[in-house]
């Protein structure tokens, strides 16, 4: 876990130790008002290895729960959501009660687990692979990478507060999208937008989606490959004129993946396309926007190749 300063300075602030401790934190971190970091490890804990949720402060880690597989779920690997009272929501890719399909969990303030839901494949999903969204009515927002009703493609499901689990959408393939992996954006209408890494109208190659209040799903864009992108991994952002903006894992002009703005009339514009060196390739997290419009975000390869066969990532920020 590592922060980098105004002047491009890298402080580690924690290195994990694998079991008992945690190991691998796949997903980003959340940050409560106190400065304090809460996240999740793929594997490592006390259970058996199955992952766990930790809390950082001052450098200093404390680890707020261990999966244990059943029934409380296995391999979270997604951000957490958290509420103005402090209980955490967040996801396990595997596990639960109901078959190891998956599941949504809250942890409250004192460390105690509530399995909110878990996950039977069909026809509500299968493998919730990404972060979970909480509106103001503290419902909770998500998708499964496979599972749903129209062949296992992956469903967009809504859980309400208390605990029922309503599926908004199940994929097809074509022309809407397979496989979503990243987590949902919501608007101020009640719109939810997200990605799907595969699938589409332009050989398969991933979907950028809008599903309204009535669960009418339009598809906003269907991408090529090349030059416009391939395999969107991440969760969309939205300014404040409504354009999204969002990264694709391969495709661009080099195929190492790009940076693209969507505007409210549908028209996709490549910000970036990267080059494997020295800008990075294979961007799989998501962008952050500042006031200013600065476009901020990390590559998973490329940049200094010979810290490795191909490369050891980057850290960028992509201006107006």
């Amino acid at each position: 876990m590592f922060k980098v300063n105004t002047k491009g300075g890298e402080v580690v602030l924690r290195s994990f130790a694998g079991t008992p401790d945690a190991e691998d934190p796949y997903a980003g971190l959340t940050r409560d008002k106190a400065g304090n970091f809460y996240g999740t490890t793929l594997y490592g804990g006390t259970q058996g290895g199955f992952g766990t949720v930790f809390k950082l402060h001052a450098g200093k880690e404390t680890i707020l729960h261990s999966f244990a597989g059943t029934p409380d779920g296995e391999d979270p690997r997604s951000v957490l959501v958290r509420d103005a009272v402090g209980n955490l929501y967040g996801t396990t890719q595997y596990g639960g009660s109901t078959g190891g399909y998956g599941t949504v969990f809250k942890l409250d303030s004192h460390g105690k687990l509530t399995l909110l839901y878990s996950f039977a494949g069909t026809p509500d999903g299968d493998d919730p692979y990404a972060g979970l969204l909480r509106d103001k009515a503290g419902n909770l927002y998500g998708t499964t990478q496979y599972g749903g009703t129209n062949g296992g493609y992956g469903t967009v499901f809504k859980l309400s507060s208390k605990g029922k689990l309503t599926l908004l959408h199940s994929f097809a393939g074509t022309p809407d999208g397979v496989n979503p992996l990243a987590g949902l954006l919501l608007d101020g209408a009640g719109n939810l937008y997200g990605t799907t890494y595969y699938g589409g109208t332009n050989g398969g190659f991933g979907t950028v989606f809008k599903l309204n209040t009535k669960g009418k799903l339009t598809l906003l864009h269907s991408f090529a490959g090349m030059p416009d992108g391939q395999n969107p991994y991440s969760r969309l952002i939205r300014d404040a004129a409504g354009n999204l903006y969002g990264t694709t894992f391969y495709g661009g002009t080099a195929g190492y993946g790009a940076v693209f703005k969507l505007d409210t009339a549908g028209k996709l514009t490549v910000l970036h396309s990267f080059n494997d060196a020295p800008d990075g390739a294979h961007p799989i997290g998501g962008l952050v926007l500042d006031k200013a419009g600065n476009l901020y975000g990390t590559a998973s390869d490329g940049g200094d190749l010979s810290c490795g066969f191909s490369g050891c990532g980057t850290v960028f920020k992509l201006t107006p």
